[in-house]
C-alpha cells in the first residue's frame, strides 16, 4: 500500500471534523409493478448508516441492495416507511449524497485531472484550493503521472481510482458506492481496497458501500449489514473490530477476520438456500463456492 495514504490534508481534515451525517431507514417497503404483477423487493427493512463510519451492506445477489441505494440516494421513493438524513426525510436527490456506480462515469473527452476537477468547475469553484485538492488526490490514488491521460488510456483499476478522486473532491456528506470494484481482476481489486480504505481513513466521512464479496466487506467495513433473501430486510449487524489502518496481509492472517468470515458465510448460506429453492442461479453459484471453501 502506498504510504502516502497516511498523510493528512488540512481541507479533508476540516471536512471530517464538520461532517456528522447519519442515515436511518425505518420499516421501509418497496415494490415494483401493480396488482397481481407487483413484486416486493424491500420488506420492513430498518438499519442505520452511522456517522463517520464505513458501513458495508452484503447480501445474496439480486436481493434488493441496489434498490436500497436508489432509495437512499433519493432517486426513488419508498412505498412506506421513512429514510432520514440527520433527522430530515430523504425525498429527492441532493448534493449531500454522492453515488459511485459499477459503471465508469468518467468523461472520455477529459483528462484524468480535468475529470477530477469537473465538480468544482461545474459549481464555479475553480479555485486554488480546489486545484490543491485535485493535486493532493491525484497523488493519493497514485495517478499523478497519468494526469494528462484520457480514460481510454487508463486501465480499469486506474479509472476506478480516478472516479474515487473525482467523488472525494466534492466532499459529500455521505458517499454511496454500489459494487464499484466489480469486474476487476483479483490483484486490481485488492489494490483498490487499499486505495479506497486509505482515502476513507483520511477523512472518515460517512460511507455506505454495497458488495457481494465477503472478503471485500470484512476488509473495508466498520459495520457490516447482512441482508436477507428477496424481499430484503436486515438479518444481522456485525461490528468489525479490526484496528485501522489495515493491510490485506494483516486481515488475511487475522483470527478475528476469519471468525467474522465464518459467521457471515453461515448467514449468507442460509439466505442462499432460501433463494436456491426458488431457482436462483446466483444462489446456486454461491452454494457451489461455499461447498468448496477451505475449512
Amino acid at each position: 500500500m502506498n504510504t502516502s495514504l497516511t498523510e493528512e490534508s488540512p481541507a479533508l481534515t476540516s471536512a471530517r471534523e464538520q461532517n456528522t451525517s447519519e442515515i436511518v431507514a425505518k420499516n421501509i417497503y418497496k415494490s415494483y409493478g401493480a396488482g397481481p404483477f407487483a413484486k416486493e423487493v424491500v420488506s420492513d427493512c430498518s438499519f442505520t448508516i452511522e456517522s463517520n463510519k464505513l458501513t458495508v451492506m452484503i447480501g445474496p445477489s439480486g436481493c434488493g441492495k441496489s434498490t436500497l441505494i436508489q432509495l437512499i440516494a433519493g432517486f426513488e421513493a419508498t412505498d412506506s416507511g421513512e429514510i432520514t438524513l440527520n433527522g430530515s426525510p430523504i425525498t429527492d436527490p441532493g448534493k449531500d449524497r454522492l453515488v459511485l456506480f459499477q459503471e465508469s462515469a468518467l468523461f472520455p473527452w477529459m483528462t484524468t485531472y480535468d475529470n477530477i476537477m469537473y465538480g468544482p468547475r461545474a459549481r464555479g469553484e475553480d479555485t486554488k484550493d480546489a486545484a490543491d485538492q485535485a493535486e493532493f488526490l491525484l497523488n493519493k490514488v497514485g495517478l499523478d503521472a497519468f494526469r494528462d491521460k484520457y480514460p481510454q488510456q487508463l486501465s480499469g483499476g486506474m479509472q476506478r481510482r480516478a472516479e474515487l478522486a473525482r467523488a472525494m473532491i466534492n466532499k459529500p456528506e455521505v458517499m454511496i458506492l454500489d459494487e464499484p470494484f466489480r469486474g476487476l481482476d483479483n490483484m486490481s481489486k485488492e489494490l483498490m481496497w487499499e486505495y479506497y480504505a486509505g482515502l476513507y481513513e483520511e477523512d472518515r466521512n460517512t460511507n455506505f458501500f454495497v458488495t457481494t464479496d465477503i472478503d471485500e466487506a470484512i476488509f473495508l467495513a466498520d459495520r457490516l449489514l447482512i441482508m436477507t433473501n428477496l424481499p430484503t430486510s436486515t438479518r444481522s449487524v456485525i461490528e468489525i473490530d479490526i484496528p485501522r489502518p489495515r493491510t490485506i496481509e494483516e486481515v488475511v492472517n487475522s483470527a478475528r477476520a476469519n471468525e467474522i468470515k465464518k459467521e457471515v458465510m453461515t448467514l449468507l448460506h442460509e439466505e442462499a438456500m432460501k433463494s436456491f429453492s426458488g431457482g436462483s442461479k446466483a444462489a446456486a453459484d454461491f452454494l457451489d463456492a461455499y461447498s468448496k471453501r477451505a475449512d
